[in-house]
């Protein structure tokens, strides 16, 4: 609930689900028979909700949700669940959305289970949000060895751009058709030199390489190797150039090379931006090792598009989570570069609220500018956020069209121009959600574009869908 006493919606709570096995297992739980103890209390400084759920274990599940997170909800559950929202949490917010009748407004504290977790969850964003500037002013001495320890970073990282440079020239004197017969195992161990060099970017660069090995037809894979191994090139040199960078641009390479900014400190001396932010996509990415939740934003008044970033362990989904399709008013600081997009997520001056629509869009020959663009200024850059006009899915052409993975496209409803989808979204049932959406009548979608096409995220017709 808000502070004028509204509760979410049960659209609201699902958005939060981190995939369909989890809304319909959420749903299930929607029901006051499996629970015991629920009870609420207002957004605002303190609001959350808790209850314990009966499960197949002689203990019940303890569940606790915390609405005033400045980073959005926080959860907490005794269930072995590895999703995050688990099942337990999605069915006791769909159970308080359906009103006070069912999760009454508690009139005392909450048990001591469920307070202890929201104390300590409190004291923590109390620390991240006085960051840097409540900490004791840095002795000259600390502030000396913090510049050796960065000069000592500087050093090795450059070591290792020298010895990546050197790996380059030997693959391009040796021919791309020697690299394909190598084998994965020299591009695992130049990317493990380059974590040892305290590069990650380049790193991942690297086995971004790897993984073109074999992959497409000759010609095709042989020009996408060549343009990686360029664009890495052209990192390497940047990096040993910086200083003869525009401090936009070397903040872009840093970035890049896998030099991040301090979340907190960027907040405390970074320029906020506050508007009322549209949350347009919300997009988890797992390797294996490290979950990767990527959230979207359109800001109503600024007219700007923020990329908000968000990590959880193997397996387990980050932390933030912000429903699609809601406004969320919030200060953002933007990480330097020379094109901004990523932002770091501070104050939140109000719960998230209805939208009253999609942002503006524009015409598939407007994306294609956009993403022009934004490679002038920053070549690295692998895809870039668009809002698509009026355009309308089209399947393949041929007597199966659902066992075809080529040939899908995006066309404007003028019928003159069209964007071909990306291979990755052909690999979902997104596409013929959106198809289905459409039923051949124009749509606005929020999509990533890049060099492979376009990723379809979400779309309006007439409510936000995610994909």
């Amino acid at each position: 609930m808000n502070p004028q006493g509204e509760r979410w919606t049960a659209e609201t709570v699902l958005a939060l689900a981190p995939d369909a096995a989890s809304r319909k297992a959420g749903s299930k739980l929607a029901a006051p028979g499996p629970w015991s103890g629920a009870g609420a209390r207002p957004e605002g400084d303190a609001g959350a909700v808790w209850g314990e759920c009966s499960g197949s274990g002689s203990k019940p599940y303890r569940t606790v949700v915390d609405l005033s997170g400045e980073g959005g909800p926080g959860f907490n559950c005794s269930c072995p669940s590895r999703k995050f929202p688990c099942k337990h949490a999605l069915g006791l917010l769909l159970l308080w959305a359906s009103g006070e009748a069912a999760v009454p407004v508690a009139q005392d504290a909450p048990p001591a289970w469920a307070g202890q977790w929201l104390d300590r969850r409190r004291q923590r964003a109390e620390r991240a949000a006085a960051g840097p500037a409540a900490a004791a002013p840095a002795t000259p001495a600390e502030e000396e060895a913090a510049r050796r320890r960065g000069e000592r970073r500087a050093a090795r990282v450059s070591a290792g751009v020298t010895e990546l440079e050197q790996r380059l020239a030997d693959l391009l004197r040796g021919g791309l058709a020697a690299a394909e017969g190598a084998g994965y195992g020299q591009w695992d161990e130049t990317a493990a030199r380059m974590v040892d060099a305290q590069a990650p970017g380049l790193a991942s660069r690297v086995r971004e390489l790897g993984s073109l090995r074999g992959a497409g037809a000759g010609a095709d894979r042989a020009g996408r190797l060549l343009e990686e191994c360029a664009l890495l090139h052209t990192l390497n040199q940047g990096w040993l150039r910086l200083g003869d960078l525009p401090e936009p641009l070397a903040a872009t390479v840093r970035s890049r090379v896998g030099l991040t900014t301090d979340a907190a400190a960027l907040l405390a001396s970074g320029p906020a931006v506050r508007d009322h932010w549209l949350v347009l996509a919300q997009r988890d990415s797992d390797d294996g090792r490290l979950t990767t939740r990527r959230i979207w934003l359109h800001g109503r008044g600024s007219g700007r598009t923020a990329l908000l970033l968000s990590y959880g362990a193997a397996g387990r989904a980050p932390e933030l989570s912000l429903p699609v399709g809601l406004s969320v008013d919030a200060d953002l600081v933007y990480y330097p570069a020379a094109r901004p997009l990523r932002a770091a997520l501070g104050a939140r001056h109000a719960p998230p609220a209805e939208s009253p629509g999609p942002p503006p869009g524009g015409s598939v020959a407007a994306a294609l500018a956009a993403y022009g663009e934004a490679l002038r200024d920053d070549p690295w850059t692998e895809t870039w956020p668009v809002v698509l006009e009026n355009v309308i899915p089209v399947p393949p052409p041929g007597p199966s069209p659902a066992l075809e993975v080529n040939g899908w496209q995006l066309a404007d409803a003028s019928g003159e121009s069209a964007l071909a989808i990306d291979p990755r979204a052909r690999e979902s049932q997104g596409l013929w959600q959106l198809t289905s959406i459409s039923g051949g009548a124009p749509v606005t979608v929020f999509a990533e574009y890049g060099h492979g096409g376009v990723v379809p995220l979400t779309t309006w017709a007439p409510e936000p869908v995610p994909l």
